[in-house]
């Protein structure tokens, strides 16, 4: 059984350990709220460029894109998204292992030229190890998020593409769905997935809250549903009777584009939100546990000093008797 004072040290040493964690979730809580706010300005921009330019690409066949092309897959680029960090639970091995499977998943297909992306140390640590190709280092975008380099990513994944050095690209990263919530993704950038119905379908996410407690998750989640229902009630068809000047061709030259550039730009964007949620929810568990050892060693050190003073008042009482 340990002395009293090597619980008395335990003590001191979880409770500044509980400092540390309880700081850095409220450092994780702050950053989170920030980044939901980036999301938040960036979002509906998205998604109307991101319907404007499938409903040109759907409704008019005769326009031809590049971009568009589906080839046979013989090289393929994979950008990937983690943090520079730790301390963020399972956020990091969640996105290396679906990595790993896609990169398994093309090996059996025959395909090993895999050229990797990769945004953040994480990843790039991985694939410095086992000698996976990257295409640069992106470790200060992990940090902060920045339009203009997304873009610069963006055009060069597109050149290669119409080059055809690359014949198909996909994104994995997280998906911010909520403060508790971020849902492993991997999505396909080039050739453009055509599919109209998933326009606005990942726009699910819940921007105001950092809450990540179960039950106040679901009672968002209801409040949120109820919402939108009521809103789909109000709401009216987009009227899609677009007019366009100068002409198809050359608004698409310019739409396309941008619109590849910003999905690059909202997959940073949520990872990196989803980065700070998770390490909030982590640190905010870490914390809770130090409570709970704390109120455990306290109990231990009370019943180990009652236990001392016991034996003290029976050997005092032990030598009167003697005596």
């Amino acid at each position: 059984m340990p002395s009293l004072k090597e619980i008395k040290t335990r003590i001191a040493s979880v409770s500044n350990t509980r400092k540390i964690t309880s700081a850095m979730k409220m450092v994780a809580s702050s950053k989170l709220h920030h980044a939901q706010t980036a999301i938040q300005n960036m979002l509906p921009y998205e998604t109307l460029l991101e319907h404007v330019m499938k409903s040109f690409l759907v409704t008019i066949p005769e326009v031809q894109n590049e971009f568009e092309a589906i080839r046979d897959v013989k090289r393929v680029a994979l950008v990937v998204f983690t943090s520079n960090s730790s301390l963020c639970g399972g956020f990091n091995n969640n996105i290396l292992k679906m990595f790993q499977q896609a990169v398994d998943d093309y090996k059996a297909q025959g395909i090993d030229d895999i050229l990797v992306y990769p945004i953040g140390r994480k990843i790039e640590d991985y694939c410095v190890k086992r000698g996976i190709k990257i295409a640069g280092s992106f470790l200060e975008l992990a940090e902060k998020p920045k339009a203009s380099d997304c873009a610069d990513i963006s055009k060069e994944l597109q050149s290669k593409f119409l080059a055809h050095e690359i014949d198909k690209v996909e994104l994995i990263y997280h998906h911010f769905k909520s403060a508790g919530s971020q849902i492993l993704t991997r999505k396909m950038f080039l050739p453009i997935d055509l599919s109209t119905e998933k326009i606005g379908l990942e726009n699910d996410r819940d921007l105001s809250s950092n809450v990540a407690t179960a039950k106040a998750q679901e009672y968002l989640r209801k409040r949120k549903e109820a919402k939108e229902a009521k809103e789909k009630a109000e709401s009216k068809a987009l009227n899609d009777n677009f007019i366009v000047e100068p002409s198809l061709d050359a608004v698409l030259e310019t739409l396309i584009p941008k619109e590849l550039n910003l999905q690059v730009f909202t997959a940073l964007l949520d990872s990196n939100a989803s980065e700070h949620a998770a390490r909030m929810v982590a640190m905010q568990t870490a914390t809770d546990n130090a409570n709970e050892l704390l109120r455990m060693l306290s109990l231990q050190y009370n019943k180990s000093r009652q236990q001392a003073i016991t034996n003290e008042l029976l050997d005092i009482v032990g030598g009167t008797v003697n005596n």
